[in-house]
Order: C-alpha cells, then structure tokens, then sequence
C-alpha cells in the first residue's frame, strides 16, 4: 500500500455531493452507488459520502477514483464503515487491497463490468479514470479499492 500526495475530487464532486447523499437516501436510484460513513480519523466525528459501489457474484469493493481524498484515508484508518443504500444501513469490513490486487481487480472485474454497464466507459472518461481500463496497474498505483464484508 502507498501512501500518496493526498488527492482533491473534480469541482462538479464537491457541488454533486450533497445533492447525491439526498437522493441516495431515498433509495438506489443513482445507479450502483452507496452512501458510506466513516469515522474521522483526527475528528472521530462521522462522515458520510456517495460512492460507487461496485456488487458482483456477492463480493462488494469501493474504489478511491480521485485517490487519496479524505474518505480513503478515513477508511483505511478505520476499517470499519456503515454502508448505506436507500434505507438499508449495514455496517462493513474494509480491506484494502494491494496494488496487485487493484490491477487485477480493474482488469478482471471491473473491465467486465464496465463493457455490460451502458454508458460505462463514457462514466469513466468523466471522471477522470480512463486509465482503469486503459492500463490497470498504473490505475491502482493510485487509486485505492477496499472490499467491503459484512460485519
């Protein structure tokens, strides 16, 4: 695991989520995401922010697409978090995996995934995360992907 410069999320991020936690809130109508809450790690107040939740075959990972912003490095701190989607609150487990295990896991999963989701591509390319499929090692050099198990 690498610990890099920390990372800042797009401008449109910053406006989109507040507006994405109400709406998350009433139920999975954005798509694969999730609100997840985390303890601060200097704060030890909670902190809620949307994520893309990425479920497949009974696994669930999140992914750090802007880095290493301050829910990433909450996370990791943690370990723990509640994961929200609509009304379901369940709390998890969060493992991180290596850059090894990242690579793997955008080009054996998220590839995949990416090419049956419509729009997949042009979602990646808006935000930043081409590289994910373009070249998966250096992706998870710098973007960090936890999986998330039950508690």
């Amino acid at each position: 695991m690498s610990i890099a410069t920390p990372a800042k999320a797009p401008s449109f991020v910053r406006f989109f989520n507040p507006l994405a936690q109400r709406v998350l809130r009433m139920g999975p109508l954005m798509g694969p995401n999730a609100l997840l809450t985390v303890r601060g790690r200097k704060s030890g107040e909670p902190r809620t922010t949307p994520v893309a939740l990425v479920e497949i075959g009974g696994r669930r990972w999140v992914i750090g697409t802007f880095g290493e912003t301050n829910w990433v490095r909450n996370l990791r701190a943690a370990g723990q978090a509640t994961l929200t989607v609509g009304r379901k609150r369940e709390d998890v487990r969060a493992t991180e995996l290596s850059p090894e295990e990242g690579a793997a896991f955008f080009r054996d999963v998220i590839g995949p995934y990416v090419g049956r989701t419509p729009m997949g591509g042009l979602v990646l390319r808006i935000l930043g995360a081409r590289e994910i499929l373009a070249d998966p090692a250096a992706a998870a050099e710098h973007r960090p992907v936890f999986e998330l198990r039950a508690t």
